[in-house]
């Protein structure tokens, strides 16, 4: 009876356990989440194979050796075994050796830098970090959204990520990697939905007293006419995003609605990025830029 009972507490603790990876890193809707989930049990499982008998090692020889085992054999004066030095060396060397061949495969595969290859043309979005709120501006369209971000799925979206405020992390964890926003400079990140559904977007670095309200939603439509049915909706708001508005909206403030811009002044990602900069270093960085478009920090 108390063996069932355990089993059945074990059982319902698993389930809550399992319960905390749906909506996270373990659950992907992306090829980047997917092919990064492939990764994380890859490597665990790897590691498992050494941290596994070390467990039943240590609990098998403290059963083995505990009070009152005085019949088990004592040789104080054993000092060397060639076979277990084989076996603990030899087992991590090839464990790391394999984790190395498949890290430095998977860094080159799953550089946020890397365009991704797909017969869909991308669209992209410009993502600002504020204090405590997301920007997303989409310069082909000529609109932008608080807190909502939306896409068609099976499109790749290339992201450029800046900061008007502290360091944050932009991330989408059904999605796939997290890269830092950062005053002054430009990331940038490529994604796809394998599939339609509404996924959390997070702040990954925390940024103050707001950080925890500092969330969005990242809709893929089913359709791209899905897609262009929400483009239209934030065309039907009349605010207009520019360095006067972006003023007001930069502003500290926690806890922020969705809003809607039907229309965003023209450079206005570029000129987020520039703003804290000194004409030196901005004439630098324009001219690094012209030297190579796809350098990590790159502005345009």
């Amino acid at each position: 009876m108390l063996i069932r009972n355990i089993s059945k507490a074990a059982m319902v603790i698993f389930t809550i356990l399992l319960s905390g990876c749906e909506g996270g890193v373990l659950d992907p809707k992306g090829q980047i989440g997917i092919d990064e989930k492939h990764l994380i049990v890859v490597a665990t499982l790897l590691m498992l194979v050494v941290v596994l008998p070390v467990i039943f090692m240590t609990l098998f020889f403290a059963w083995k050796y505990r009070d009152g085992r005085d019949h088990e054999i004592y040789a104080p004066k054993w000092a060397h075994s060639k076979l277990i030095e084989i076996v603990v060396w030899l087992v991590p060397i090839v464990i790391v050796i394999i984790l190395g061949v498949i890290t430095w495969g998977s860094t080159h595969d799953l550089d946020p830098y890397k365009p991704l290859d797909h017969q869909a043309t991308p669209i992209t979005v410009e993502v600002v970090s504020l204090n405590w709120k997301w920007l997303f501006i989409y310069p082909e369209l000529g609109i932008a959204s608080v807190n909502e971000l939306a896409f068609p799925a099976n499109v790749p979206v290339n992201f450029k990520i800046t900061s008007d405020t502290a360091m944050n992390s932009f991330f989408i964890p059904q999605l796939g990697s997290q890269i830092y926003s950062m005053a002054g400079m430009a990331t940038q990140l490529h994604l796809i939905a394998n599939e339609a559904g509404v996924f959390e977007g997070i702040s990954a670095n925390y940024s103050g007293a707001g950080f925890s309200g500092m969330k969005f939603n990242a809709i893929a439509t089913a359709t791209p006419e899905g897609f262009d049915a929400w483009v239209a909706k934030v065309k039907l708001h009349n605010q207009q995003l520019n360095p006067d508005s972006y003023q007001i909206l930069a502003k500290p403030s926690e806890n922020n609605a969705v809003q809607y811009y039907s229309s965003v002044s023209e450079g206005m990602f570029n000129h987020i990025v520039m703003q804290y900069m000194h004409m030196d270093s901005a004439m630098e960085m324009s001219q690094h830029s012209g030297h190579s478009s796809s350098k990590h920090g790159e502005t345009e």
